[in-house]
C-alpha cells in the first residue's frame, strides 16, 4: 500500500480550534479520519478527540494487518466514538453533551470504504472529475436533495451528531477501486463552505496533496474574513498497491492550532504500545485513549 498524505489545519477567526484530524496505517489498511467539534455546546475538541482516538484504538486492536470486514468495522467504531464521548459527559456530570462530526476512509485491497455523521465531507477526485462528495447530514442538504425550496433554512442546523442524546445517523458507503492518482480529501466545513466543489476539485486535480490542501486552506481563511470558521484538510493521492511494498507502522497524527501557530505531533506504534484487548469494554477503550494521550504528549514534548 503506498500513498502521499498531507493535513493541515488553521484556526481562522475563532478563539479555538474544535477540529481534530489523524490517521493510522498498517502494510495493507490505512484508516484517515476528521472530527469537527460542534460550537454551542461544551468541549467540542474533546467529542472530537475522543472520536479520533476511539477510531484509533479499535483500528489498531483489529487492523491485523488488515481488517475481516471493513463496513462493519466502521459502523462499530462509529458507535463506540459515540458511546465515549456520551460516557465522558455521564462521568462528569455535564448537563449537555459534547458533540461533533465526523468523516472517515478506510483503505483496503486497493479501495476506499467511508464514513460520515453531520457536515464534515469527503471528497475524490480523478482525472479532474468529481467521483464522491459526501452528502451533508443538513436540513439545507435534506431539502434540497428532496427538491424542496431551502432559502432561509440556515446550512449549520444538522439533524444529526456524535454525542447527542438520541443515535447518531451515520453513512457508510464503498467500497470504489482507486486508481493510481485518485485523490482523498476529508474536509471539515470552514473549508467547503468558502470554496465551492468544483475549486476543490481543481485544486486537487492540478497539484499534489502538499501544495493543493495549504491553498485551499488559505483560499478559505481569505473568503471567511475575520470571522472565518476553523479550516482543516486531510488530503492523501494514491499511489498503488506494489506487491513488495515495505512493512509501514501503525501511527496516529494529530494536528491542532495553537494560537497562531500550527502544532503536529506523530506519534508511531513503538510510543503507543497499547494493551488493546480482545474484548474492547468501555473500560478499555478509556485506558486507550488515555494512553493515546500520554504518548502524544511525551511525542511533543521530545519535539520541542
Amino acid at each position: 500500500m503506498k500513498f502521499s498524505v498531507f493535513q493541515l489545519s488553521r484556526l481562522g477567526g475563532r478563539e479555538k480550534n474544535e477540529d481534530r484530524m489523524g490517521y493510522c496505517y498498517t502494510r495493507d489498511a490505512g484508516l484517515f479520519m476528521l472530527a469537527d467539534g460542534m460550537g454551542g455546546h461544551p468541549e467540542g475538541e474533546t467529542a472530537a478527540q475522543i472520536a479520533l482516538q476511539t477510531m484509533a484504538a479499535l483500528f489498531q486492536r483489529d487492523a491485523k494487518p488488515n481488517l475481516p470486514n471493513v463496513a462493519a468495522f466502521l459502523s462499530s467504531s462509529v458507535m463506540a466514538a459515540h458511546q465515549q464521548i456520551v460516557r465522558h459527559a455521564s462521568a462528569r456530570g455535564m448537563l449537555d453533551t459534547p458533540r461533533t462530526t465526523l468523516v472517515a476512509a478506510l483503505i483496503q485491497d486497493g479501495q476506499v470504504f467511508w464514513v460520515h455523521c453531520g457536515d464534515s465531507r469527503l471528497y475524490v477526485a480523478r482525472g479532474g472529475k468529481l467521483l464522491v462528495r459526501t452528502r451533508d447530514h443538513s436540513y439545507l442538504e435534506a431539502q434540497g436533495s428532496a427538491g424542496m425550496p431551502v432559502k432561509g433554512i440556515n446550512r449549520n442546523v444538522l439533524f444529526t451528531c456524535l454525542g447527542s442524546t438520541s443515535r447518531p445517523i451515520f453513512d457508510v458507503a464503498g467500497p470504489l477501486p482507486l486508481r493510481n492518482g485518485d485523490k482523498i480529501l476529508l474536509c471539515s466545513d470552514g473549508l467547503w463552505s468558502s470554496v465551492k466543489d468544483q475549486r476543490i476539485v481543481s485544486a486537487l486535480s492540478a497539484h499534489k496533496v502538499a501544495h493543493a490542501v495549504p491553498d485551499l486552506i488559505e483560499e478559505a481563511l481569505q473568503k471567511g474574513g475575520a470571522r472565518s470558521d476553523n479550516v482543516t484538510a486531510l488530503a492523501l493521492e494514491w499511489e498503488g498497491s506494489p506487491e513488495q511494498a515495505a512493512t509501514s507502522s501503525s501511527g496516529f497524527t494529530q494536528t491542532e492550532a495553537m494560537g497562531e501557530r500550527e502544532f503536529t505531533s506523530t506519534v508511531q506504534a513503538g510510543d503507543l504500545d497499547l494493551p488493546l484487548e480482545d474484548d474492547m469494554d468501555e473500560h478499555a477503550i478509556e485506558r486507550s485513549i488515555a494512553e493515546i494521550n500520554e504518548a502524544i504528549q511525551r511525542s511533543a514534548t521530545r519535539r520541542r
